[in-house]
């Protein structure tokens, strides 16, 4: 058996360093395009920052976030995923994440069919992951059923356009670069089969080059791993929160913001930076030369071509690139967590007593009022942070939210109450929750600690 290693960053942010070939490490098998132009266009989900794509494996239809840090597929198992694609040629390997905890039982199958639309690769391998707690749907409030990085950008030119959220897939040989004057073209780095960009960063008013892993697997904006010799510490304004679970277990540090962030002659300012403790960090960090990591909060800002044949990467603004850099204000990390059965009101208006009503007067008398029950979505907090708003109220992790503000949580998606705390400073938040057998009800405003 062979010891790999899976290095996990943030919420839903993943950097494999488990294949440590030099080079970009072409195989013979690739992915090919089977249409006579050698070009096709996929349409993504962007949800949290994060690509998810539809991945055709075996001739199951499943759900990818397509990640730049990542060296191989995997195949998240926690619903025996594994079982319906019929893999074959087998394995048993470990992996070893972000956290404190033990590495975790991994299947490697090899000679698998990818399709992503009009790409095809007949002998792919990949890795089924047999960890309940490796499950990034509660966190996304939608299905992701594995990852996929390198073996698609090696073999493919690929074009993400985060505006129209649209992958288009080009085969390199076919690929013509166009004259483009308000775009950046600049060259990219190789390292374990993974993308690094130079670029800099403005903190205590010091501008310091910094290189980065390209991480379109990160929904954060940029990550720095602290190191007083050059210069990268973070200010005096910053709080520790968690940044995000790790296969080995969940990680935390400090967030804090950067006055400036730039990629040549684009400018991005006031930006997020996360500082991850060294302890969950260490195998990332046994890159020399590596500052940290470039993921998906300034990534949708521009609408991007990785080429790594020719070892590019073209970066153009686009209507993302001026929204705040924004942050969560409550404290708290929301997962979906399970369906509650939710009684609803079904209101009739007729001449009967059998479950309708009557107008006498002008006002509406329930005679007997019908009712439908619902499975609805359950949120749950899972992540508290100390000292936060939502904790000094009287929170905690494992309350079940079943409204906000005087609405039902059910009828919200995931992300759109999360956006909700990260609101202005001095919002006010009203959460109705369910803590074992009781009703509770919560109130807070959000607090901007970067004032």
């Amino acid at each position: 058996m062979k010891i790999v290693f899976l290095s996990i960053n943030k919420l839903l942010c993943l950097v494999l360093v488990f294949f440590c070939f030099s080079g970009l490490g072409f195989s013979q098998g690739k992915f090919i395009i089977e249409n006579k132009k050698q070009t096709d266009k996929v349409k993504f989900k962007l949800i949290n920052n994060l690509i998810i794509i539809p991945v055709e494996v075996n001739g199951v239809k499943l759900s990818f976030l397509l990640d730049t840090g990542v060296s191989k597929p995997i195949i998240f198992n926690f619903l025996n995923v594994s079982d319906t694609l019929k893999i074959k040629e087998t394995e048993t390997i470990f992996l070893k994440g972000l956290g404190e905890g033990e590495s975790v039982e991994t299947l490697r199958s090899r000679n698998n069919v990818f399709k992503i639309g009009d790409a095809i690769k007949l002998n792919q391998d990949l890795y089924a992951v047999y960890n309940s707690n490796l499950n990034f749907a509660p966190r996304l409030g939608f299905p992701v059923h594995g990852i996929i990085g390198f073996d698609l950008f090696k073999d493919l030119v690929v074009e993400i356009n985060y505006s129209k959220k649209i992958l288009k897939l080009t085969t390199p040989e076919k690929y013509t670069y166009k004259k483009c004057k308000k775009c950046e073209r600049l060259n990219l780095e190789f390292y374990n089969n993974k993308p690094y960009i130079n670029a800099d960063v403005a903190i205590n008013r010091v501008i310091t080059p910094v290189k980065l892993l390209i991480d379109s697997g990160g929904s954060d904006a940029l990550w720095l791993f602290e190191d007083n010799s050059l210069g990268i510490k973070s200010n005096n304004k910053y709080f520790y929160d968690f940044l995000g679970h790790g296969l080995s277990g969940s990680v935390y540090g400090k967030r804090s913001k950067a006055r400036s962030f730039f990629l040549r002659s684009f400018e991005l300012n006031n930006v997020n930076v996360s500082y991850p403790d060294s302890t969950y960090i260490l195998h990332a960090r046994k890159l020399k030369g590596r500052n940290g990591s470039l993921s998906g909060n300034i990534l949708k800002r521009f609408n991007i071509v990785f080429d790594y044949r020719r070892a590019k990467i073209t970066l153009t603004k686009n209507h993302y690139f001026n929204e705040k850099f924004q942050y969560n204000k409550s404290g708290i990390e929301l997962a979906h967590n399970g369906l509650r059965l939710v009684q609803e009101r079904d209101n009739f208006i007729g001449n009967d007593n059998y479950g309708n009503s009557q107008e006498q007067s002008g006002t509406r008398i329930m005679i007997n009022p019908q009712y439908k029950l619902s499975l609805k979505p359950a949120y749950t907090i899972v992540e508290l942070r100390e000292g936060s708003p939502a904790e000094k109220a009287g929170l905690l992790k494992g309350d079940v939210i079943l409204s906000i503000n005087n609405k039902s949580t059910y009828h919200f998606k995931l992300q759109e109450l999360i956006i909700m705390f990260y609101g202005d400073s001095g919002k006010r938040i009203k959460l109705k929750v369910e803590r074992g057998d009781k009703i509770l009800t919560f109130e807070f405003r959000l607090e901007n600690l970067f004032q």
